[in-house]
Protein backbone atom coordinates (compact mmCIF):
# COMPACT_ATOMS: atom_id res chain seq x y z
CA UNK A 1 0.00 0.00 0.00
CA UNK A 2 1.47 3.31 -1.11
CA UNK A 3 1.49 6.05 1.53
CA UNK A 4 0.96 9.63 0.42
CA UNK A 5 3.95 11.70 1.60
CA UNK A 6 1.74 14.74 1.99
CA UNK A 7 -0.28 12.92 4.65
CA UNK A 8 2.89 11.93 6.49
CA UNK A 9 4.11 15.54 6.47
CA UNK A 10 0.70 16.72 7.67
CA UNK A 11 0.77 14.27 10.61
CA UNK A 12 4.31 15.31 11.53
CA UNK A 13 3.35 18.98 11.36
CA UNK A 14 0.34 18.30 13.61
CA UNK A 15 2.53 16.50 16.17
CA UNK A 16 5.11 19.30 16.15
CA UNK A 17 2.40 21.90 16.56
CA UNK A 18 0.34 20.29 19.32
CA UNK A 19 2.27 17.40 20.93
CA UNK A 20 5.90 18.50 20.98
CA UNK A 21 6.91 18.71 24.65
CA UNK A 22 10.14 20.56 23.90
CA UNK A 23 8.18 23.51 22.55
CA UNK A 24 7.40 24.84 26.07
CA UNK A 25 10.50 23.38 27.71
CA UNK A 26 12.04 25.51 30.44
CA UNK A 27 15.77 25.89 31.09
CA UNK A 28 17.09 22.41 32.00
CA UNK A 29 19.32 23.77 34.74
CA UNK A 30 16.35 25.38 36.50
CA UNK A 31 14.32 22.16 36.35
CA UNK A 32 17.18 20.01 37.64
CA UNK A 33 17.95 22.54 40.37
CA UNK A 34 14.31 22.65 41.56
CA UNK A 35 14.20 18.84 41.86
CA UNK A 36 17.60 18.79 43.63
CA UNK A 37 16.32 21.29 46.21
CA UNK A 38 13.26 19.12 46.85
CA UNK A 39 15.50 16.14 47.64
CA UNK A 40 16.98 17.65 50.81
CA UNK A 41 15.05 16.98 54.03
CA UNK A 42 16.49 19.00 56.88
CA UNK A 43 15.10 21.56 59.29
CA UNK A 44 11.86 23.15 58.07
CA UNK A 45 11.20 20.54 55.37
CA UNK A 46 11.33 17.69 57.87
CA UNK A 47 9.10 19.52 60.38
CA UNK A 48 6.55 20.26 57.62
CA UNK A 49 6.57 16.54 56.79
CA UNK A 50 5.96 15.61 60.45
CA UNK A 51 3.07 18.07 60.72
CA UNK A 52 1.61 16.70 57.47
CA UNK A 53 1.82 13.15 58.90
CA UNK A 54 -0.13 14.22 61.99
CA UNK A 55 -2.73 15.92 59.79
CA UNK A 56 -3.14 12.83 57.59
CA UNK A 57 -3.36 10.62 60.68
CA UNK A 58 -6.09 12.87 62.12
CA UNK A 59 -7.95 12.67 58.83
CA UNK A 60 -7.69 8.87 58.64
CA UNK A 61 -8.71 8.58 62.29
CA UNK A 62 -11.86 10.71 62.00
CA UNK A 63 -12.56 9.64 58.39
CA UNK A 64 -12.23 13.18 56.97
CA UNK A 65 -11.35 13.26 53.26
CA UNK A 66 -10.79 17.04 53.32
CA UNK A 67 -8.14 16.80 56.06
CA UNK A 68 -6.35 13.95 54.22
CA UNK A 69 -6.27 15.99 50.99
CA UNK A 70 -4.88 18.98 52.92
CA UNK A 71 -2.10 16.80 54.37
CA UNK A 72 -1.20 15.48 50.92
CA UNK A 73 -0.93 19.04 49.59
CA UNK A 74 1.40 20.05 52.44
CA UNK A 75 3.56 16.93 52.28
CA UNK A 76 6.91 17.35 50.43
CA UNK A 77 7.35 13.58 49.88
CA UNK A 78 7.49 13.88 46.07
CA UNK A 79 10.98 15.46 46.14
CA UNK A 80 13.20 12.43 46.94
CA UNK A 81 11.08 10.09 44.78
CA UNK A 82 11.40 12.30 41.69
CA UNK A 83 15.08 12.79 42.60
CA UNK A 84 15.69 9.04 42.28
CA UNK A 85 14.08 8.95 38.83
CA UNK A 86 16.02 12.01 37.65
CA UNK A 87 19.33 10.63 38.93
CA UNK A 88 18.85 7.49 36.82
CA UNK A 89 17.94 9.59 33.79
CA UNK A 90 20.98 11.88 34.19
CA UNK A 91 23.49 9.18 35.26
CA UNK A 92 24.02 11.17 38.47
CA UNK A 93 25.09 8.67 41.13
CA UNK A 94 25.65 11.33 43.81
CA UNK A 95 22.09 12.58 43.36
CA UNK A 96 20.83 9.01 43.58
CA UNK A 97 22.61 8.46 46.91
CA UNK A 98 21.21 11.70 48.33
CA UNK A 99 17.71 10.94 47.02
CA UNK A 100 17.66 7.39 48.39
CA UNK A 101 19.00 8.59 51.75
CA UNK A 102 16.27 11.25 51.96
CA UNK A 103 13.67 8.73 50.81
CA UNK A 104 14.53 6.27 53.60
CA UNK A 105 14.74 9.05 56.21
CA UNK A 106 11.36 10.55 55.25
CA UNK A 107 9.71 7.13 55.07
CA UNK A 108 11.05 6.24 58.52
CA UNK A 109 9.93 9.55 60.05
CA UNK A 110 6.45 9.18 58.54
CA UNK A 111 5.92 5.64 59.81
CA UNK A 112 7.37 6.47 63.24
CA UNK A 113 5.26 9.63 63.64
CA UNK A 114 2.02 7.93 62.59
CA UNK A 115 2.78 4.93 64.84
CA UNK A 116 3.24 7.23 67.85
CA UNK A 117 -0.02 9.01 67.03
CA UNK A 118 -2.07 5.82 66.68
CA UNK A 119 -0.60 4.40 69.89
CA UNK A 120 -2.09 7.26 71.90
CA UNK A 121 -5.23 8.20 69.93
CA UNK A 122 -8.50 7.48 71.77
CA UNK A 123 -10.20 6.42 68.51
CA UNK A 124 -8.83 2.96 67.75
CA UNK A 125 -11.37 1.77 65.17
CA UNK A 126 -10.24 1.57 61.53
CA UNK A 127 -12.37 3.91 59.38
CA UNK A 128 -13.18 3.50 55.66
CA UNK A 129 -10.56 6.06 54.56
CA UNK A 130 -7.89 4.09 56.40
CA UNK A 131 -9.04 0.68 55.15
CA UNK A 132 -8.98 1.97 51.56
CA UNK A 133 -5.16 2.22 51.85
CA UNK A 134 -4.57 -1.40 52.89
CA UNK A 135 -5.21 -3.19 49.59
CA UNK A 136 -3.51 -1.75 46.48
CA UNK A 137 -4.94 -2.45 43.04
CA UNK A 138 -3.59 -2.32 39.50
CA UNK A 139 -5.16 1.11 39.10
CA UNK A 140 -2.75 2.48 41.72
CA UNK A 141 0.13 1.54 39.41
CA UNK A 142 -1.34 3.43 36.46
CA UNK A 143 -2.24 6.42 38.65
CA UNK A 144 1.34 6.63 39.95
CA UNK A 145 2.79 6.29 36.43
CA UNK A 146 0.51 8.91 34.88
CA UNK A 147 0.91 11.21 37.88
CA UNK A 148 4.69 10.98 37.72
CA UNK A 149 4.70 11.76 33.98
CA UNK A 150 2.42 14.75 34.55
CA UNK A 151 4.73 15.95 37.35
CA UNK A 152 7.98 15.84 35.39
CA UNK A 153 6.39 17.40 32.30
CA UNK A 154 4.97 20.23 34.43
CA UNK A 155 8.27 20.86 36.21
CA UNK A 156 10.20 20.98 32.94
CA UNK A 157 7.92 23.54 31.24
CA UNK A 158 7.73 27.31 31.62
CA UNK A 159 4.09 27.20 32.75
CA UNK A 160 4.30 25.15 35.96
CA UNK A 161 0.60 25.49 36.85
CA UNK A 162 -0.85 23.57 39.78
CA UNK A 163 0.06 20.09 38.50
CA UNK A 164 2.34 19.05 41.38
CA UNK A 165 -0.36 19.49 44.07
CA UNK A 166 -2.71 17.48 41.86
CA UNK A 167 -0.11 14.73 41.47
CA UNK A 168 0.41 14.68 45.26
CA UNK A 169 -3.34 14.16 45.79
CA UNK A 170 -3.82 11.59 43.02
CA UNK A 171 -0.83 9.38 43.87
CA UNK A 172 -1.58 9.52 47.63
CA UNK A 173 1.85 8.90 49.14
CA UNK A 174 1.13 10.17 52.64
CA UNK A 175 -2.03 8.17 53.63
CA UNK A 176 -0.48 4.71 52.99
CA UNK A 177 2.45 5.56 55.27
CA UNK A 178 0.06 6.68 58.01
CA UNK A 179 -1.94 3.47 57.53
CA UNK A 180 1.32 1.51 57.85
CA UNK A 181 1.87 3.32 61.16
CA UNK A 182 -1.64 2.33 62.24
CA UNK A 183 -0.82 -1.30 61.37
CA UNK A 184 2.27 -1.21 63.58
CA UNK A 185 0.44 0.54 66.43
CA UNK A 186 -2.45 -1.93 66.37
CA UNK A 187 -0.25 -4.97 65.76
CA UNK A 188 -1.99 -5.68 62.45
CA UNK A 189 0.74 -6.90 60.12
CA UNK A 190 -1.67 -7.26 57.17
CA UNK A 191 -2.54 -3.54 57.31
CA UNK A 192 1.14 -2.60 57.62
CA UNK A 193 2.30 -4.74 54.68
CA UNK A 194 -0.64 -3.78 52.45
CA UNK A 195 -0.21 -0.04 53.07
CA UNK A 196 3.58 -0.16 52.71
CA UNK A 197 3.18 -2.17 49.52
CA UNK A 198 0.93 0.58 48.12
CA UNK A 199 3.47 3.27 49.12
CA UNK A 200 6.36 1.31 47.59
CA UNK A 201 4.50 0.72 44.31
CA UNK A 202 3.54 4.41 44.05
CA UNK A 203 7.12 5.52 44.79
CA UNK A 204 8.73 3.18 42.26
CA UNK A 205 6.37 4.09 39.42
CA UNK A 206 6.61 7.84 40.08
CA UNK A 207 10.41 7.42 39.87
CA UNK A 208 10.04 5.40 36.68
CA UNK A 209 7.79 8.08 35.18
CA UNK A 210 10.33 10.77 36.11
CA UNK A 211 13.12 8.75 34.44
CA UNK A 212 11.02 8.31 31.28
CA UNK A 213 10.18 12.03 31.23
CA UNK A 214 13.86 12.99 31.56
CA UNK A 215 14.79 10.73 28.65
CA UNK A 216 11.86 11.78 26.45
CA UNK A 217 12.66 15.45 26.99
CA UNK A 218 16.32 14.76 26.15
CA UNK A 219 17.85 16.21 29.29
CA UNK A 220 21.62 16.45 29.09
CA UNK A 221 23.24 13.56 30.95
CA UNK A 222 26.13 13.99 33.32
CA UNK A 223 29.50 13.56 31.59
CA UNK A 224 32.73 12.39 33.20
CA UNK A 225 36.28 13.18 32.19
CA UNK A 226 37.30 9.74 33.38
CA UNK A 227 35.38 7.35 31.13
CA UNK A 228 36.17 4.36 33.34
CA UNK A 229 34.56 6.11 36.28
CA UNK A 230 31.56 7.01 34.11
CA UNK A 231 31.19 3.35 33.21
CA UNK A 232 31.38 2.30 36.88
CA UNK A 233 28.81 4.95 37.91
CA UNK A 234 26.46 3.85 35.16
CA UNK A 235 26.83 0.24 36.29
CA UNK A 236 26.05 1.19 39.91
CA UNK A 237 22.99 3.14 38.82
CA UNK A 238 21.72 0.25 36.69
CA UNK A 239 22.25 -2.22 39.56
CA UNK A 240 20.40 -0.02 42.06
CA UNK A 241 17.59 0.67 39.57
CA UNK A 242 17.18 -3.03 38.75
CA UNK A 243 17.23 -4.03 42.44
CA UNK A 244 14.53 -1.44 43.11
CA UNK A 245 12.42 -2.23 40.08
CA UNK A 246 12.49 -6.04 40.21
CA UNK A 247 10.33 -6.40 43.36
CA UNK A 248 7.96 -3.73 42.06
CA UNK A 249 7.64 -5.45 38.68
CA UNK A 250 7.10 -8.84 40.33
CA UNK A 251 4.46 -7.44 42.68
CA UNK A 252 2.77 -5.56 39.83
CA UNK A 253 2.60 -8.69 37.66
CA UNK A 254 1.11 -10.58 40.60
CA UNK A 255 -1.37 -7.73 41.09
CA UNK A 256 -2.38 -7.88 37.41
CA UNK A 257 -2.87 -11.64 37.64
CA UNK A 258 -4.98 -11.13 40.75
CA UNK A 259 -7.12 -8.51 39.00
CA UNK A 260 -7.73 -10.84 36.02
CA UNK A 261 -8.50 -13.75 38.36
CA UNK A 262 -11.00 -11.69 40.36
CA UNK A 263 -12.70 -10.41 37.20
CA UNK A 264 -13.01 -13.95 35.79
CA UNK A 265 -14.29 -15.26 39.13
CA UNK A 266 -16.95 -12.55 39.39
CA UNK A 267 -18.10 -13.26 35.84
CA UNK A 268 -18.22 -17.01 36.59
CA UNK A 269 -20.30 -16.44 39.74
CA UNK A 270 -22.72 -14.10 37.97
CA UNK A 271 -23.24 -16.38 34.95
CA UNK A 272 -23.01 -19.91 36.36
CA UNK A 273 -24.18 -19.69 39.97
CA UNK A 274 -27.56 -18.20 39.16
CA UNK A 275 -30.21 -20.80 40.08
CA UNK A 276 -34.01 -20.50 40.35
CA UNK A 277 -35.08 -19.00 43.72
CA UNK A 278 -31.48 -19.20 44.96
CA UNK A 279 -29.36 -16.14 45.62
CA UNK A 280 -25.64 -15.59 46.20
CA UNK A 281 -25.46 -13.74 49.51
CA UNK A 282 -21.71 -13.77 50.06
CA UNK A 283 -18.57 -14.49 48.06
CA UNK A 284 -14.88 -14.58 48.78
CA UNK A 285 -12.29 -14.74 46.01
CA UNK A 286 -8.74 -15.72 47.02
CA UNK A 287 -6.20 -15.43 44.21
CA UNK A 288 -3.26 -16.74 46.28
CA UNK A 289 -5.08 -19.92 47.34
CA UNK A 290 -6.87 -20.23 43.98
CA UNK A 291 -10.19 -20.57 45.75
CA UNK A 292 -13.74 -19.21 45.32
CA UNK A 293 -16.07 -19.45 48.32
CA UNK A 294 -19.76 -18.74 47.74
CA UNK A 295 -22.68 -18.73 50.19
CA UNK A 296 -26.14 -19.46 48.76
CA UNK A 297 -29.58 -18.95 50.28
CA UNK A 298 -32.74 -20.56 48.99
CA UNK A 299 -33.61 -24.10 47.81
CA UNK A 300 -30.56 -26.35 48.04
CA UNK A 301 -28.64 -26.87 44.79
CA UNK A 302 -27.86 -30.51 44.08
CA UNK A 303 -24.33 -31.92 43.86
CA UNK A 304 -24.99 -32.84 40.20
CA UNK A 305 -25.73 -29.19 39.38
CA UNK A 306 -22.65 -27.99 41.24
CA UNK A 307 -20.43 -30.56 39.50
CA UNK A 308 -21.79 -29.39 36.15
CA UNK A 309 -20.91 -25.82 37.13
CA UNK A 310 -17.37 -26.84 38.17
CA UNK A 311 -16.79 -28.43 34.77
CA UNK A 312 -17.37 -25.01 33.16
CA UNK A 313 -14.62 -23.28 35.18
CA UNK A 314 -12.01 -23.93 32.47
CA UNK A 315 -13.99 -21.72 30.09
CA UNK A 316 -13.39 -18.80 32.49
CA UNK A 317 -9.64 -19.58 32.80
CA UNK A 318 -10.19 -20.79 36.35
CA UNK A 319 -8.46 -24.12 35.94
CA UNK A 320 -7.22 -25.67 39.22
CA UNK A 321 -9.42 -23.24 41.16
CA UNK A 322 -11.31 -24.72 44.09
CA UNK A 323 -15.02 -23.86 44.28
CA UNK A 324 -16.57 -24.09 47.74
CA UNK A 325 -20.35 -23.63 47.92
CA UNK A 326 -22.02 -23.20 51.32
CA UNK A 327 -25.77 -23.78 51.57
CA UNK A 328 -28.36 -23.93 54.31
CA UNK A 329 -28.76 -21.87 57.45
CA UNK A 330 -27.39 -24.70 59.63
CA UNK A 331 -24.03 -24.60 57.89
CA UNK A 332 -21.39 -23.66 60.46
CA UNK A 333 -19.40 -21.76 57.87
CA UNK A 334 -22.39 -19.63 56.94
CA UNK A 335 -21.99 -16.06 58.18
CA UNK A 336 -25.37 -15.28 59.81
CA UNK A 337 -24.58 -11.58 60.04
CA UNK A 338 -23.98 -11.51 56.28
CA UNK A 339 -27.30 -13.23 55.67
CA UNK A 340 -29.05 -10.69 57.89
CA UNK A 341 -27.31 -7.82 56.10
CA UNK A 342 -28.29 -9.19 52.67
CA UNK A 343 -31.93 -9.65 53.73
CA UNK A 344 -32.05 -6.09 55.06
CA UNK A 345 -30.45 -4.82 51.85
CA UNK A 346 -33.01 -6.66 49.71
CA UNK A 347 -35.82 -5.39 51.92
CA UNK A 348 -34.51 -1.84 51.58
CA UNK A 349 -34.17 -2.15 47.79
CA UNK A 350 -37.68 -3.63 47.41
CA UNK A 351 -39.15 -0.99 49.72
CA UNK A 352 -37.37 1.73 47.80
CA UNK A 353 -38.69 0.37 44.48
CA UNK A 354 -42.25 0.19 45.82
CA UNK A 355 -42.04 3.69 47.24
CA UNK A 356 -40.79 4.98 43.90
CA UNK A 357 -43.60 3.19 42.06
CA UNK A 358 -46.20 4.56 44.48
CA UNK A 359 -44.71 8.05 44.22
CA UNK A 360 -44.99 7.94 40.41
CA UNK A 361 -48.61 6.73 40.65
CA UNK A 362 -49.47 9.50 43.11
CA UNK A 363 -47.86 12.00 40.76
CA UNK A 364 -50.02 10.81 37.84
CA UNK A 365 -53.20 10.99 39.95
CA UNK A 366 -52.29 14.45 41.20
CA UNK A 367 -51.76 15.59 37.61
CA UNK A 368 -55.19 14.25 36.59
CA UNK A 369 -56.77 15.90 39.62
CA UNK A 370 -55.17 19.22 38.69
CA UNK A 371 -56.80 18.98 35.25
CA UNK A 372 -60.27 18.55 36.79
CA UNK A 373 -59.58 21.37 39.25
CA UNK A 374 -58.55 23.59 36.33
CA UNK A 375 -61.93 22.94 34.67
CA UNK A 376 -63.74 23.86 37.91
CA UNK A 377 -61.77 27.10 38.11
CA UNK A 378 -62.19 27.99 34.43
CA UNK A 379 -65.95 27.34 34.58
CA UNK A 380 -66.34 30.04 37.25
CA UNK A 381 -64.21 32.40 35.12
CA UNK A 382 -65.95 31.70 31.80
CA UNK A 383 -69.54 31.94 33.12
CA UNK A 384 -69.57 35.78 33.51
CA UNK A 385 -67.82 36.21 30.13
CA UNK A 386 -70.34 33.99 28.38
CA UNK A 387 -73.29 35.79 30.04
CA UNK A 388 -71.93 39.11 28.73
CA UNK A 389 -71.46 37.76 25.20
CA UNK A 390 -74.58 35.57 25.06
CA UNK A 391 -77.27 36.89 27.43
CA UNK A 392 -79.62 33.98 26.68
CA UNK A 393 -77.28 31.50 28.47
CA UNK A 394 -78.62 30.66 31.94
CA UNK A 395 -76.04 28.03 33.10
CA UNK A 396 -72.71 26.51 32.00
CA UNK A 397 -70.86 23.33 33.03
CA UNK A 398 -67.42 22.23 31.76
CA UNK A 399 -65.73 18.85 32.14
CA UNK A 400 -62.87 16.84 30.67
CA UNK A 401 -63.84 13.48 29.18
CA UNK A 402 -62.46 10.58 27.14
CA UNK A 403 -64.23 9.81 23.86
CA UNK A 404 -63.85 6.28 22.41
CA UNK A 405 -64.58 5.56 18.74
CA UNK A 406 -66.38 2.20 18.73
CA UNK A 407 -65.21 1.08 15.27
CA UNK A 408 -61.52 1.95 15.62
CA UNK A 409 -61.34 2.00 19.47
CA UNK A 410 -59.49 5.29 19.10
CA UNK A 411 -59.44 7.27 22.34
CA UNK A 412 -59.41 11.05 22.35
CA UNK A 413 -59.60 13.69 25.08
CA UNK A 414 -62.41 16.20 24.67
CA UNK A 415 -63.97 19.05 26.64
CA UNK A 416 -67.71 18.70 27.29
CA UNK A 417 -69.71 21.94 27.65
CA UNK A 418 -73.28 21.72 28.93
CA UNK A 419 -75.21 24.98 28.33
CA UNK A 420 -78.76 25.97 29.29
CA UNK A 421 -80.67 28.83 27.59
CA UNK A 422 -83.83 30.70 28.52
CA UNK A 423 -84.91 30.26 24.92
CA UNK A 424 -83.61 27.79 22.36
CA UNK A 425 -80.79 29.35 20.27
CA UNK A 426 -80.42 29.08 16.53
CA UNK A 427 -77.80 26.67 15.08
CA UNK A 428 -75.72 29.61 13.88
CA UNK A 429 -75.47 30.94 17.44
CA UNK A 430 -74.60 27.45 18.78
CA UNK A 431 -71.77 27.13 16.21
CA UNK A 432 -70.52 30.58 17.18
CA UNK A 433 -70.49 29.66 20.90
CA UNK A 434 -68.68 26.41 20.08
CA UNK A 435 -65.90 28.24 18.19
CA UNK A 436 -65.59 30.76 21.00
CA UNK A 437 -65.19 27.95 23.58
CA UNK A 438 -62.47 26.28 21.48
CA UNK A 439 -60.52 29.54 21.31
CA UNK A 440 -61.11 30.37 24.97
CA UNK A 441 -60.22 26.92 26.30
CA UNK A 442 -57.44 26.44 23.71
CA UNK A 443 -58.78 22.95 22.91
CA UNK A 444 -59.50 21.60 19.43
CA UNK A 445 -62.28 19.22 20.48
CA UNK A 446 -65.25 20.72 22.33
CA UNK A 447 -68.57 18.91 22.47
CA UNK A 448 -71.40 21.37 23.09
CA UNK A 449 -74.65 20.07 24.58
CA UNK A 450 -77.58 22.45 24.62
CA UNK A 451 -80.55 22.13 26.96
Amino acid sequence: MKIDRRNVHAVRAFIREYLDLRKDKDDEAKTVDSIRKGVEFKGANLWILIFAVFMASFGLNVNSTAVIIGAMLISPLMGPIMGVGMSVGLNDFELMKRSLKSFFITTGFCVLTSTIYFLFTPIAEAQSELLARTSPSIYDVFIALMGGLAGIVALSTTEKGNVIPGVAIATALMPPLCTAGYGLASGNLVYFLGAFYLYFINSVFISLATFLGIRILHFKRKEFVDKQREKRVRTYIIIVAVLTMCPAIYLTIDMIKGAFFESAANRFIAEQLSFDNTQVINKKIDHDKKEIRVALIGPEVSDEQLNAVREKMDKYKLKDTKLTVMQGMNNKEMDVSTVRAMIMEDFYKNSEARLKEQSEKIGELEQQLRVFEQYDEITSIIAPEMKALYPSVTSVALSRMLEVQIDSMKIDTIALALLSFDKKPKQQEIDKINEWLKARLRIKNVKLVVE
